[in-house]
């Protein structure tokens, strides 16, 4: 199965869910990997505590011009939808940080002028996350796979499309029965392509009016991609029937309401995972793995090994 973890803003507890969801799900036995696409700030290495095992360049590919062989014909520009390239009199301009990388201006230059060249745009790093063995009660491992987006690159698809593409297949997990896609916050490209292929999308909000406002632009993003969806109100309290109310009119589950607890930000403050420190939203994170099990395979999961707090 595949999740990913979504919101309209930044700020709604997107990652604390999704790192927690994954320590939830190892602990009861499920192969786990957790893809943290937020490339642009990614935390949720300070949460899980990986240990980095691998590290590679990320590149992008964008053209290049042989002007012995240019005709100038402006046929490279004409299908560039980005203006990345542009043929101006006898003068190819070619603007790499607009390129998407789609070869189409190699694929049409009649003279085999165009080639496509790599540019590094960030790191991709993988590692292994362990649970606290003595306060679970059991082992639980998490394949963790992290994107870094250099600094000045305007674009963050071509490193999240990469991120994506690691192989999910670990030598200590095999294939994953989760992989968890913990997305960037908005509705813009990065969390389209963060979303692509998920089969299920849960978006994490606040019953605020700034909470409920994002969460309609972010429905109305995955309505029109057809993905399907679920919603755990973060932080729930008496505001929170307007948000559900807009859920239920939309026809989209509300799977946890999750309470506002103090120590679920202290935990977060210290950079720990809040599971083991709030019965209450431990109970929240485990009913969104039942919710999301039982939607996904018609099954249920086994009981966690580990006590409740």
């Amino acid at each position: 199965m595949k999740i990913a973890i979504a919101s309209g803003k930044g700020g709604t507890g997107k990652t604390t869910v999704a790192t927690n969801l994954a320590l939830a799900a190892a602990r009861r036995g499920l192969r786990v990997a957790y893809f943290d696409c937020d490339v642009e700030e990614p935390n949720g290495h300070l949460f899980l505590k990986p240990t980095i095992t691998t590290s590679r360049p990320a590149v992008r590919l964008h053209p290049s011009v042989q002007e012995s062989l240019c005709t100038h014909c402006g046929q490279c520009g004409a299908i560039c939808q980005f203006s990345a390239i542009v043929c101006v009199g006898q003068k190819v301009l070619v603007y790499p940080e607009l390129c998407h990388a789609c070869g189409g201006c190699a694929l049409v230059c009649p003279k085999d002028a165009i080639t496509e060249v790599e540019q590094p745009i960030g790191a991709i790093e993988t590692g292994t996350a362990h649970a606290d063995a003595e306060r679970s009660g059991t082992a639980a491992t998490i394949r963790f796979v992290q994107g870094t987006l250099r600094i000045g690159e305007a674009m963050s698809t071509p490193l999240i499309r990469q991120l994506k593409e690691e192989s999910l297949r670990s030598q200590n997990l095999g294939d994953p029965d989760l992989a968890i896609f913990d997305c960037p916050p908005g509705a813009s490209c990065p969390v389209i392509e963060s979303v692509r292929g998920a089969d299920l999308v849960l978006l994490v909000t606040e019953p605020t009016p700034f909470g409920l406002n994002d969460l309609r632009l972010a429905v109305e993003m995955l309505q029109a991609i057809g993905l399907p969806m679920a919603v755990a109100i973060n932080r729930a309290g008496e505001d929170e029937q307007e948000t559900r109310a807009f859920c239920g009119s939309q026809g989209i589950p509300v799977w946890a309401g999750i309470p506002d607890d103090r120590r679920v930000a202290e935990a977060y403050s210290r950079g720990e995972l809040a599971f083991d420190e709030a019965p209450a939203f431990h109970q929240a994170i485990e009913e969104i793995l039942n919710r999301l099990w039982q939607t996904g395979l018609n099954a249920s999961l086994p009981e966690s090994e580990a006590a409740h707090p």
